[in-house]
């Protein structure tokens, strides 16, 4: 039976790592996940997540998507991402566990543009650098009474985040070739991320822009093939969805929860997006 709650559990750093950062490496087959209940069980957490496989295989889902993870592969994992291991088998890899104020600033932003993530899946070569940097992330973790014990271990993950972030870059357009509509777009779903509970106008976010709402909709419209609203839409509904499958909030507390003061508005929106009532949508993805 499904265990009831009142929102999305959200998995925090236990006492053990109060230093805001965990780095492991671990093995895990079909067993040892029967007694993974955190892991098993949708949720957040509060801290950014890198994931290395070596070999195995994971299944994994992400906001409603499923991911088979494959050996030589990465995977990062957003806070505000809600996600569950559905299977894995003969699962060998590296872990990285980290708070926002532990990453340096131009990684986080990086990482909050790029946002959502695939896995990405490496060559051995390539994937052994990575394992390298691991290592010493772990034997600097492993040093606690040592001199500068705290900087060392941050700097080397930082290190490794950066190695990993760029990895997802080389597939990604240069930000010096990127046209200045590509550039908006960007700047755009940043902010749209970070602010789209408070933000819900097309408009309020060409003013962030310093441009005209019918500019920052040719951009937006050129790049994505959609317009501004589509895309605050979008990412209201998938708040939406999260709290009405993982939480057992009603639909006017999640209305609430969402910033819409007006419920039958948000009960319109959210039937408008998805083709079906918030409901419907609770009661179909239970069954």
């Amino acid at each position: 039976m499904r265990k009831k709650n009142s929102s999305i559990p959200i998995k925090t750093m236990t006492d053990a790592f109060s230093s805001g950062i965990i780095i492991a490496k671990a093995s895990f087959d079909e067993q040892d996940l029967m007694n993974l209940d955190d892991a098993r069980r949708s949720h957040r957490d509060d801290y950014h997540s890198f994931f290395l496989l070596e070999n195995g295989t994971t299944e994994i889902e992400i906001d409603f998507q499923q991911y088979t993870i494959t050996p030589y592969s990465i995977l990062y994992i957003h806070p505000h991402q809600v996600h569950r291991i559905v299977a894995m088998k003969k699962v060998g890899g590296s872990f990285l566990g980290i708070n926002s104020e532990h990453i340096n600033p131009e990684y986080l932003q990086l990482l909050e543009e790029m946002t959502p993530l695939k896995p990405l899946r490496l060559s051995e070569e390539i994937f052994s650098i990575l394992e390298t940097s691991v290592s010493l992330c772990i034997t600097l973790s492993d040093r606690k009474q040592k001199q500068l014990h705290q900087s060392l271990l941050k700097d080397s993950c930082n290190t490794l985040i950066g190695l990993l972030t760029s990895m997802y870059l080389e597939g990604a357009i240069p930000v010096d070739k990127l046209s200045r509509s590509e550039i908006i777009t960007k700047t755009f779903k940043a902010i749209l991320q970070r602010d789209f509970l408070a933000i819900k106008r097309p408009a309020a976010y060409a003013m962030r822009l310093n441009i005209s709402t019918p500019y920052l909709n040719e951009c937006v419209k050129d790049v994505t093939g959609y317009p501004v609203s589509y895309h605050i839409q979008q990412r209201i509904i998938l708040e939406a969805k999260r709290l009405l499958y993982h939480s057992d909030k009603s639909v006017k507390e999640i209305a609430d929860a969402l910033g819409f003061e007006d419920y039958p508005y948000f009960s319109r929106l959210f039937s408008k997006v998805t083709g079906m009532s918030a409901l419907s949508f609770r009661n179909k993805n239970r069954d």
